[in-house]
C-alpha cells in the first residue's frame, strides 16, 4: 500500500517554514520608532535601507551559517601545534563560521562612532544581529568594541594608533579582533581576588610581562587581549589592578607568552571559542595609567558590554516572538489556528510585549551611551546611564530565557527539536547572556553601592519624571501608574534607605523601577497619532503584567486584543518608511 506524502499538518508547518519572514527590521516596528524618537527625527532613508539589508543578510547568511556550525557540533577546536610542531594556540573553526563573521563584520558594526548617531545605530544593527543569538560573532564583536572604546578614550595616544583602525575594519579578513579576559578560577564575580600577576619588562619601555591563569577567556581566537592584572607590590582588591594589552603574537606565528589549557565546552554560545588561558610572561601595554585598571576594566569594558547585553537579549527575544507568532498563525490544531485560543494569545501579546519594552529601554540606554559619548550627557542623564547599564542587563537576560521558553511552548514538542526550529538555540545562548558580565545579584550589589552613595536616586527619578512629561495625554491614564509606582520605587534606593534592603529585597525593587523605566519609554515611543494605538495597547499590556492590578478578565482580554490583531504577516503596523 502506498502511502500518501500530503498531509494538512506538514503542509501547514512547511508553509510556515517556508514563508519564516526575513524582513526582520520591519517587523519590529518598535525598533524604527524609538530610534527615530532618541535620534530627535526621521530616521534617514539611509538608515532605514541599512537596517533592511542587514536584516536580510542577518536571517539568509549569518542564521543559516550558525546553523551550519551548531547542527552536528561543528564547533570550534584547539590545535595547539602546527603540523611542523611549532606552538601556534590556533582555533579552528568550521568554514560556515567564517561565512558568519565576514557577514557581520561586512555591517559596519565595528566602525561606528562614539557619539548619539553611532552609537543609535550600532544599537539597531546589533539588535538585528541577535536575532541568530550569540552565533560566534555577537561576542567577539561586542568585545572588540569595547577594547577599541578603552584604547580611544585611555591609552596611549601611540597604542591607540597602533591598533585602532584594525579594530574598525569592516573587512573581516584584515581586521584585529578583541577580547577581554577578567575571570579567574578562585574569584569569579570578585574580580578583586586577582591572582595574575604583572611586572615592569627590562627591555621594552612602558611594556610589562603578564603571569598566570585566566578561568573563563571568551574569543579565545582574539589577536588582542584585555586583561586585568596586579603590579607587584600594588594593593589588594579591585585598587591594585591594572588593565592591560596583550598581543596575541609578536611575531606573526609564536604565541605571546601564552597556552590555551582546553576550550569550554558550553551549554550555549557554542559556535564562541571560550577557553581556559595560562601566561607566563607574555608581554602587555598598559592600557591608560596602570593604578586605573579596575576603572578602565569596568567603564569601557564591562558597561560597554552590560550595554550590548541587554540589546542582544531584546534581540533574542524579538526573535522568539517572530518564530512563535508566525507558527500561531499557521499551525491548526481542532479545527482553527491556535493562535485563536486564548491562552496562546495571551502569551503571544506577552512575548511582544516583552520585547517591545526591551527595545524601547534599550534604545533609550543607547542614546544615554551616545550623549555621555559626546560629553552632552546631564548630570540626571549620567545619573540614569549608572542604573540602567546595571538594571537593564539583569532585568532584559531573565525576560530572554522566559520569553524563549515561553516561545518554545507555543511551538509544543516541536519547540524542543534542534533542526526544526531556532528556539533551542536561542533558549541556551539567553541562559549565558544572564552570566555574562556579572550575575544578577552582583549587579544589584553595585547599583545599591552606587545608590548609597548617592549616585542614582535624585537623578533618575528627575531623568524619568522628565521621560513621563513627554508622554502625549492620550496615555495619561496608564502614565499616572507608571510615575506612582515609579516614584514609590525609587524611593526606596534613596541613601539611607537602600542600605536596609536584602539581597532579594534588592533585587525585587531594582526589578520593579526597571519595568517603570521600560513603560515610560514605550509609552514615549507610542505617540499621540491613531497609528500608535498597537503601541499603546502593547504599553498598557506591559503595565498591567508587571505594575498594575488586572481589574477584570474582560479588561486583560481586550488588552490581549488589541495587541494581537495587528500582528499577522504582512499587514497593518509596519512602520512608516521616510
Amino acid at each position: 500500500m502506498e502511502i500518501s506524502t500530503t498531509n494538512p499538518g506538514r503542509d501547514d508547518l512547511a508553509r510556515w517554514l517556508d514563508e519564516s519572514p526575513t524582513e526582520w527590521s520591519r517587523l519590529h516596528p518598535a525598533l524604527t520608532r524609538h530610534l527615530a524618537l532618541r535620534l530627535g527625527g526621521p530616521l534617514p532613508p539611509a538608515w532605514v535601507g541599512e537596517l533592511d539589508d542587514f536584516a536580510a543578510t542577518a536571517a539568509q547568511v549569518i542564521d543559516p551559517a550558525v546553523a551550519r556550525c551548531e547542527s552536528h557540533r561543528d564547533l570550534p577546536r584547539h590545535v595547539p601545534y602546527d603540523g611542523v610542531g611549532r606552538r601556534v594556540e590556533h582555533v579552528e573553526f568550521h568554514p560556515a563560521h567564517d561565512v558568519a563573521t565576514a557577514a557581520a563584520w561586512a555591517s559596519g558594526l565595528l566602525d561606528t562612532d562614539r557619539t548619539l548617531e553611532g552609537d543609535l545605530r550600532l544599537a539597531g544593527l546589533f539588535f538585528l544581529l541577535t536575532h541568530v543569538g550569540e552565533g560566534g560573532v555577537a561576542c567577539p564583536i561586542v568585545c572588540t568594541i569595547g577594547l577599541r572604546r578603552a584604547l580611544e578614550r585611555r591609552a596611549d595616544p601611540a597604542l591607540a594608533e597602533r591598533y585602532v583602525a584594525r579594530l574598525r575594519e569592516v573587512d573581516a579578513t584584515r581586521a584585529a579582533r578583541g577580547a577581554q579576559f577578567l575571570t579567574e578560577v578562585q574569584g569569579g564575580s570578585d574580580v578583586g581576588a586577582n591572582l595574575v600577576v604583572a611586572v615592569p619588562d627590562e627591555g621594552v619601555p612602558g611594556a610589562w610581562r603578564i603571569t598566570g591563569e585566566k578561568w573563563f577567556c571568551s574569543v579565545a581566537d582574539a589577536d588582542l587581549f584585555a586583561l586585568t592584572a596586579r603590579p607587584e607590590g600594588a594593593a589588594a582588591g579591585t585598587r591594585g589592578l591594572g588593565c592591560f594589552l596583550v598581543p596575541r603574537t609578536l611575531d606573526g606565528v609564536t604565541p605571546n607568552g601564552f597556552a590555551i589549557r582546553r576550550l569550554k565546552d558550553k551549554l550555549g554560545t557554542r559556535a564562541l571559542a571560550s577557553a581556559e588561558i595560562d601566561f607566563d610572561g607574555a608581554l602587555a601595554f598598559p592600557i591608560g595609567d596602570v593604578g586605573d585598571g579596575f576603572a578602565v576594566a569596568v567603564e569601557e569594558l564591562l558597561n560597554v558590554s552590560r550595554w550590548l547585553n541587554a540589546l542582544g537579549a531584546a534581540g533574542i527575544m524579538g526573535r522568539a516572538w517572530l518564530v512563535a507568532s508566525g507558527f500561531a498563525t499557521r499551525r491548526r490544531a481542532f479545527g482553527r489556528p491556535i493562535e485563536d485560543f486564548d491562552g496562546v494569545a495571551e502569551q503571544l501579546a506577552l512575548l511582544r510585549a516583552h520585547a517591545d519594552a526591551a527595545i524601547a529601554s534599550t534604545v533609550a540606554l543607547s542614546a544615554l551611551v551616545g550623549r555621555l559619548d559626546e560629553g552632552t550627557a546631564t548630570d540626571d542623564e549620567a545619573c540614569a546611564h549608572r542604573f540602567l547599564v546595571n538594571a537593564l542587563k539583569v532585568v532584559t537576560s531573565l525576560d530572554a530565557t522566559a520569553c524563549v521558553h515561553d516561545a518554545i511552548e507555543v511551538l509544543g514538542g516541536n519547540g524542543t527539536i534542534e533542526d526544526f526550529s531556532v528556539l533551542p538555540r536561542l533558549y541556551r545562548d539567553a541562559v549565558v547572556f544572564e552570566s555574562w558580565e556579572g550575575t544578577h545579584h552582583v549587579l544589584c550589589a553595585q547599583i545599591q553601592r552606587d545608590a548609597a552613595r548617592g549616585l542614582v536616586t535624585e537623578g533618575l527619578e528627575r531623568w524619568f519624571e522628565s521621560e513621563l512629561d513627554r508622554v502625549p495625554d492620550v496615555s495619561r491614564v496608564v502614565s499616572r501608574i507608571v510615575r506612582e509606582t515609579g516614584r514609590e520605587s525609587i524611593a526606596r534606593l534613596a541613601p539611607g534607605r537602600v542600605e536596609t534592603l536584602s539581597g532579594s529585597d534588592l533585587r525585587r525593587v531594582v526589578t520593579r523601577v526597571t519595568r517603570c523605566v521600560q513603560a515610560a519609554m514605550m509609552l514615549r515611543g507610542a505617540g499621540d497619532d491613531p497609528s500608535g494605538d498597537a503601541a499603546r495597547a502593547t504599553a498598557a499590556l506591559f503595565v498591567a503584567r508587571h505594575l498594575g492590578d488586572r481589574d477584570s478578565r474582560e479588561d486583560w482580554d481586550s488588552l490581549i486584543k488589541a495587541v494581537r490583531e495587528p500582528t499577522r504577516w504582512g499587514v497593518a503596523d509596519a512602520p512608516t518608511v521616510p
